[in-house]
């Protein structure tokens, strides 16, 4: 569906990569009153198959950067601050699922959308674990806490909402688009 090169960084990029961060940001937001049990400062985001749709329909540099300023967006909106490794951890889950896009010729396709689950669940792992481990230096952690604590519940409950939302939206998505004629 989308033939331009998946490292292409100019206005489009920029432009996709706005939204995607308010719709992240703001989804978040509306969503952050809901802590995952027994988790450290984690809740609850179904937001994030938004921001894996968004690596995956227009490339990594997109997810990086609706990850990265969606995060900041959302957690700002909380009134919870700026934690940089957070939000550079949700950068990089969209920017891996935006590893695939150049793999993807029909997002109707059950072989292209298990891919981009795929590539969306490696990227919750790379990002939510870059983000808790960095925890351990920058919230003074240690790495069961680390692990047990953040990772293990921000990955599933990021792989449950990417897992059943990301394949919605693909379709929908693939839908809207042939309507356009695009």
């Amino acid at each position: 569906m989308n033939n331009s090169s998946a490292w292409e960084f100019g206005t489009r990029q920029v432009v996709y990569g706005a939204i995607g961060a308010a719709l992240y940001g703001v989804l978040s937001w509306v969503t952050n009153i809901f802590p995952l049990p027994a988790a450290g400062n984690v809740t609850f985001r179904p937001a994030v198959a938004v921001l894996i749709f968004f690596g995956v329909a227009y490339g990594p540099w997109v997810g990086l950067l609706a990850g990265f300023i969606g995060n900041t967006l959302g957690d700002a909106l909380s009134g919870w601050g700026f934690y940089w490794n957070w939000s550079l951890g949700n950068g990089l889950m969209g920017l891996v699922a935006g590893l695939v896009m150049s793999q993807i010729k029909d997002f109707r396709a059950q072989g292209d959308i298990i891919k981009a689950v795929i590539y969306g669940l490696v990227g919750i792992a790379v990002g939510m674990l870059f983000a808790s481990l960095t925890e351990m230096f920058v919230g003074g952690i240690d790495i069961n806490t680390a692990l047990v604590g953040y990772f293990v519940p921000a990955f599933i409950g990021n792989a449950i909402v990417t897992v059943v939302l990301l394949p919605i939206l693909m379709i929908a998505f693939a839908a809207v688009a042939s309507r356009r004629g695009r």
